[in-house]
């Protein structure tokens, strides 16, 4: 295998490599461009990213060396999802099928693959329809989130949209109700789910962005005894996802 071809799990070495999946149409995370590589068929494959959307990252030098293993990367990498992406009509199509109220979780700038693949685990087991990630600042399917999820991601829909906040707004017409997983929210064990429901959880450090928690119907939180202030965001998930389960059982 030449380093051209060089696959280090989900990353595409290589220039000509790199531009040869993007003629090919796969999917693409991102691409993966070092500082400084701003000449010719570098600029050819960002080009190719402009027309296909595709986000490019400028990433250290070193670290795309340490990303790619030493191979010869000649500057750029693109990262492929570890599983093909569902469309929120799909998701809300499988929830009609099964006769049941869609059951969505939304991730706002999830950036751990190990938070995002417990995530989809939990929303596996708890019988949620989908799950929607942005595809901005928020960890795509890569090989570590399908790990983490031990299984769950080959049956969870996951779409990947281009505005979570625009996102919310449709639902809403759709009439699903949007909770939103943040501080100074009511009690999350007396809050109703009932009905179409789409749970948002923040990113590990900043949470639920302003203007995503503006367009949310309510705001619910955990309540928080000890000397921190905040949960890991896959726990944080998995206590309210249930939560959100046990009324769906009960009835």
């Amino acid at each position: 295998m030449s380093n051209e071809e060089y696959r280090n799990d989900n990353l595409i070495i290589g220039r000509n490599a790199v531009i040869e999946l993007l003629k090919s149409g796969r999917e693409v995370e991102n691409v993966l461009v070092a500082k400084g590589e701003r000449e010719g068929s570098v600029n050819r494959i960002i080009a190719m990213c402009k027309e296909r959307k595709i986000v490019v990252k400028t990433v250290d030098r070193k670290k795309l060396d340490f990303m790619c293993g030493g191979a010869n990367h000649q500057g750029v990498a693109a990262n492929v999802p570890a599983h093909s992406y569902s469309s929120i009509d799909e998701i809300l199509e499988y929830a009609d099928e099964k006769g049941e109220a869609p059951f969505l979780i939304i991730c706002d700038e999830i950036e751990d693959s190990h938070n995002l693949g417990a995530i989809i685990r939990t929303a596996e087991a708890c019988g949620a329809h989908g799950i929607i990630i942005p595809k901005r600042r928020n960890v795509g399917l890569n090989f570590i989130v399908a790990k983490t999820s031990c299984g769950a991601l080959e049956y969870m829909r996951v779409a990947r949209v281009s505005n979570i906040a625009s996102t919310i707004d449709d639902l809403k017409k759709k009439n699903i109700w949007v909770y939103c997983a943040d501080m100074d929210g009511q009690p999350w064990c007396k809050t109703d789910f009932s009905g179409g429901c789409a749970l948002v959880i923040g990113s590990e450090g900043r949470g639920v962005g302003r203007l995503v928690k503006e367009k949310c119907d309510v705001t619910v939180s955990l309540p928080m005894l000890g000397e921190v202030n905040s949960l890991n965001a896959s726990v944080a998930a998995g206590i309210i996802m249930y939560e959100i389960t046990r009324q769906r059982l009960e009835k």
